[in-house]
C-alpha cells in the first residue's frame, strides 16, 4: 500500500505543479463506501440529490453528482489520489494514513464524520472464545488490511495486553473481504474465514444464527464511541469549489438530521442496496435505534486512532489537535 500511495502522491503531486489547483467542476464524484449503516448518509444524499439542493440554493443550478460503485479503504484513498474521485468516505485510520502521506502536496482533510459506531469481532468457530485464542491456520475477514478500523484495533489490543514489540501480532491472521462477503463466508460454515469484523447492519445478520458470537468490539477497545466513518477531500478541491464544498458539507448535516428523524424511511432505504434479505422493515429500524449508533459530523476519538498510529510508526506526523486533521468549517463542534 505505501508503494501504491507514493506512486499516486507523485502523479497528484506532479498534477497540482503543472497545473496549479484544480479549475471549478461540472461535476463531482463520489464513492459510495463500504455498504452498511456506516455509509447511510452518502444513500440518504444521493436518493435526496441533497447536494444538488443545496449547490443550487447556492447558485449553481447545473452540478452532476455522481454516485460510484466501489467501496473499501484502500481502493477509496488511490480513487481521491489519482483524481477519480473528489470526496471520499472512509475510517479514520486510512484517512490518517491518506492525511500523513499527502501533507505538503495533495493535503487531505477532513471534511467532517459521518458515524459513530461500534464494529464487532464475530466467530463461529467452537474454539474460539477471545481474540486470543486465534491459532495459526485461523483468518479473520476484515475490510482491508493494515489500514481498516479492525486491523488498527487489534492492534491497539495486541499493544495493551502483549506489549509494544508484539503490536502487529493478529496481523497474519488478516484476509481482505467485504462485509457481504464476509457473511457469506461466516454463515456458509466453508471455513474460508474463522471470525469477522464486521459494522452493523452485517453483525445483526450473523448474530441472527445461533452459532455465531461475538469475541470482542471496538467500542471496547477505544473506551467509548467512536467515529466509524468519515468524509474527506484535497485542499485543492476545496479552495477551487468553495461553494461546492460548503453544499457537500450541508448536504451530510442534512442527511444525518433526516436519519434521525425518519428512521423508518431510513431503514427502508439501506435494505435496498445491502440486499440484507435476512432483516425485516422492523428489524432494521431496530439496528438504527441502537444507542450505539449515532449519525453526526462531530470527530469522536480520532485523536486516540492518531496517537496510536504515529506510535506505532504507521503515520509520521502526530497531529496537535483533531482540527490539525479536518478543514476550519467544522472546528466549532466539541471534536476528539
Amino acid at each position: 500500500m505505501r508503494d501504491r500511495l507514493a506512486l499516486l502522491l507523485l502523479v497528484a503531486t506532479t498534477t497540482l505543479a503543472c497545473g496549479g489547483a484544480p479549475a471549478a467542476v461540472e461535476e463531482i464524484r463520489i464513492p459510495k463506501g463500504a455498504g452498511g449503516v456506516g455509509f447511510l448518509p452518502l444513500l440518504v444524499m444521493e436518493q435526496h440529490r441533497l447536494i444538488e439542493k443545496h449547490t443550487a440554493a447556492a447558485g449553481i443550478k447545473d452540478l452532476r453528482v455522481r454516485w460510484i460503485e466501489l467501496g473499501g479503504p484502500s481502493v477509496v484513498n488511490d480513487a481521491l489520489l489519482s483524481g477519480s474521485a473528489d470526496f471520499i468516505a472512509a475510517g479514520p485510520p486510512a484517512f490518517l494514513t491518506l492525511w500523513d502521506r499527502t501533507r505538503g502536496n495533495a493535503d487531505v482533510q477532513g471534511v467532517a464524520a459521518m458515524t459513530s459506531l461500534p464494529m464487532y469481532l464475530n466467530t463461529s468457530a467452537a474454539h474460539l472464545k477471545r481474540l486470543d485464542d486465534v491459532g495459526e491456520q485461523d483468518k479473520i475477514g476484515v475490510t482491508a488490511i493494515k489500514v481498516s478500523i479492525p486491523a488498527i484495533i487489534m492492534q491497539m489490543y495486541a499493544r495493551d495486553k502483549y506489549g509494544a514489540d508484539q503490536t502487529s501480532r493478529f496481523d497474519k491472521h488478516t484476509v481482505t473481504m467485504t462485509h457481504p462477503d464476509g457473511v457469506v463466508a461466516m454463515l456458509s460454515g466453508s471455513g474460508a474465514i474463522a471470525a469477522h469484523f464486521t459494522s452493523p447492519p452485517f453483525h445483526q445478520r450473523e448474530r441472527k444464527d445461533a452459532r455465531v458470537r461475538t469475541l470482542l468490539t471496538s467500542d471496547e477497545v477505544m473506551g467509548g464511541s467512536t467515529t466509524f466513518t468519515m468524509l474527506s477531500t484535497t485542499k485543492a478541491f476545496r479552495e477551487a469549489n468553495p461553494a461546492i464544498y460548503a453544499a457537500v458539507l450541508a448536504a451530510l448535516n442534512e442527511a444525518n438530521g433526516m436519519i434521525r428523524a425518519d428512521p423508518r424511511a431510513a431503514a427502508e432505504l439501506l435494505l435496498g442496496p445491502t440486499a440484507e434479505r435476512g432483516f425485516t422493515l422492523d428489524e432494521m429500524v431496530a439496528v438504527l435505534a441502537d444507542p450505539a449508533i449515532t449519525f453526526t459530523t462531530t470527530p469522536q476519538n480520532v485523536m486516540k486512532y492518531a496517537a496510536f498510529m504515529h506510535d506505532i510508526g504507521s503515520i509520521a506526523n502526530r497531529p496537535a489537535s483533531w482540527k490539525e486533521l479536518f478543514f476550519p468549517e467544522i472546528h466549532a463542534v466539541p471534536g476528539t
